[in-house]
């Protein structure tokens, strides 16, 4: 008996604790039955939350439970230091040490290799990234962690921002240090959100720590809705999709024909929103269970009629953590600073010593001159230019946040183009989406088919694989083709279509049938959670991946 509680309450690699996994749902009814009796004494309640946040992240991540408390304890501890001084300076000494310690520790897990090929080719430094904390773990706690790579911690991209933003707002004083350490891990760890987002600022967490937590007929009614919305999202449209058809085709488009390979995109673009929205659904669900809100993460972003129209839909909490702690400190849309064109050389430097041809670094140091020359001489150029540099460099960035790879940088500079190229066109655009049904169908199309292609940089596993499913696409084109694939495809390919279809439906109606679920008598909410379940697990044979964005 002892060892069965053993092996069910350890970390298992191979299991990592999921929201598809029955084992989560108990360890969820657990915690609800302890919230239960704790809920109107605040400070052993987000004690409490806390200790299980803790154990759910050691069920996902192992013993990289301790790079969480130890980010969450200097954090903790730096904030208050900067709370106790009116002094600037010693107040920007906290900031950076708190900026130094969360990047820090995000650049060695995340982008150790990717740095220490930048070093060899460029210097001909020899660096060899060693996993440190595996070994030490290891030889300290007996663990099993590999000791021949750096393995990246799930979900250190998202508390990071979190940790950050809380010290960035305790510098801006916007807000006031947590008293107790175990209030500020709490706002950390949340289990709902701490693996894949949404990211939370302290500034939206941090006051319902101090509120008694009350659940309603409605906001339980909602809730419930979002836990079955968001499995529904993953378990039956993204893993489907993936596994009978988009995972195939991007494995060898070379076999595929250039519409599949289209296809292949689409789904992705439909595998990748049902995936991460449907992880938010739930994790939103969870969190309002228990009596807390998150932050919403996604509005439907394939209604988008431009590129700066989608970005203001998908992946909320990171496009307005970038912009308000990136974008806007770097001089948002009305002129570089330093920081800018430091960071704009530093890249082109960068690429030019990465490069594999002499070309690149000459045509660098001449783009370079040019643009210098045209904002030194000529003032709408230089206008233009200060208006535009930080969305490149920020979405730049932003892609880089997703992953040590030349394909997540091209992924997010091309949408920076697209941002630029839209504030270009909505100058001179003869109509607006507004202006008809056809001019909005036609900005959702276009904005969609340029976003979908870009995401052949963030799913393929490298530049060449991107580049090949592309160049498939067009040169391998054969309409005649089109009966022999929806014959092969048709149940992948109707998957799509129906999830596309209930993503383009109007938000009214959306918002109607969510509160008249919330609202429905408890046997309603029931008999159609049970029904939704049941579809869900018979979905299931399709075989349940991954969440995309644990990798991030």
């Amino acid at each position: 008996m002892m060892d069965w509680l053993f092996d069910l309450l350890r970390y298992d690699p191979q299991a990592p604790l999921l929201f598809v996994d029955l084992f989560f749902w108990g360890f969820f009814a657990v915690s609800l039955l302890g919230l239960a009796f704790l809920q109107r004494k605040m400070a052993m309640r987000n004690a409490y939350l806390f200790a299980i946040s803790l154990f759910f992240y050691y069920k996902v991540s192992g013993l990289f439970l301790l790079l969480l408390v130890f980010s969450t304890v200097s954090d903790y501890l730096i904030g208050h230091a900067m709370h106790r001084t009116d002094t600037t300076w010693k107040r920007k000494m906290w900031l950076f040490a708190s900026v130094f310690v969360n990047l820090g520790l995000l650049f060695y897990f995340k982008y150790a290799y990717f740095l220490a090929d930048f070093f060899s080719d460029a210097f001909g430094l020899l660096w060899e990234p060693k996993p440190y904390m595996a070994i030490w773990s290891n030889a300290t706690f007996g663990s099993d962690f590999v000791e021949t790579a750096i393995i990246l911690p799930v979900g250190i991209s998202f508390y990071t921002f979190q940790c950050l933003s809380y010290t960035i707002d305790l510098y801006r004083k916007k807000i006031k240090p947590v008293n107790r350490v175990l209030d500020f891990g709490f706002f950390v760890s949340f289990f709902p959100q701490l693996v894949a987002g949404p990211i939370v600022r302290a500034s939206e967490f941090l006051p319902q720590l101090y509120k008694e937590t009350k659940l309603t007929k409605a906001a339980f009614g909602l809730g419930l809705f979002w836990i079955l919305n968001g499995l529904i999202k993953k378990m039956v449209l993204a893993d489907y999709v993936a596994s009978n058809f988009a995972d195939r085709v991007f494995a060898q488009p070379t076999l595929y024909s250039g519409l599949e390979c289209i296809m292949a995109l689409f789904a992705y673009s439909l595998q990748v929103y049902a995936d991460f929205s449907g992880y938010t659904d739930v994790a939103i669900g969870v969190a309002m269970l228990m009596g807390f809100t998150l932050t919403k993460n996604f509005n439907s972003p394939y209604k988008a009629t431009s590129v700066s129209d989608y970005w203001r839909r998908w992946h909320i909490s990171l496009s307005s953590w970038l912009r308000d702690y990136l974008y806007i400190p770097l001089g948002g849309n009305r002129e570089g600073s330093l920081a800018t064109y430091v960071l704009i050389f530093l890249a082109a430097v960068v690429l030019s010593i990465m490069s594999d041809t002499w070309l690149v670094p000459v045509g660098m140091a001449l783009l370079l001159v040019t643009v210098y020359a045209l904002a030194r001489w000529v003032t709408a150029f230089r206008q233009w230019l200060n208006t535009n540099i930080n969305i490149m460099l920020t979405m730049l960035l932003g892609g880089w946040w997703h992953g040590a790879s030349w394909n997540f940088v091209t992924w997010g500079g091309l949408n920076g183009l697209g941002l630029v190229g839209y504030k270009l066109w909505k100058q001179i655009r003869p109509w607006t989406p507004q202006s008809n049904v056809f001019a909005r169908v036609w900005a959702i199309a276009i904005t969609l088919t340029f976003i979908t292609f870009t995401r052949a940089w963030f799913r393929a596993p490298g530049w060449d694989e991107a580049i090949s499913i592309l160049t498939r696409s067009w040169t391998a084109f054969d309409a005649s083709l089109t009966g022999d694939i929806l014959h092969g495809f048709w149940k992948p390919l109707a998957v799509m279509l129906v999830g596309y279809l209930i993503h383009w439906i109007p938000e009214t109606m959306k918002h109607s049938y969510r509160q008249r679920f919330a609202h429905a008598p408890w046997y309603v909410q029931w008999s159609l959670a049970f029904g939704a379940m049941l579809f869900v697990f018979q979905s299931m044979s399709a075989g349940s991946q991954p969440f995309i964005y644990f990798q991030f």
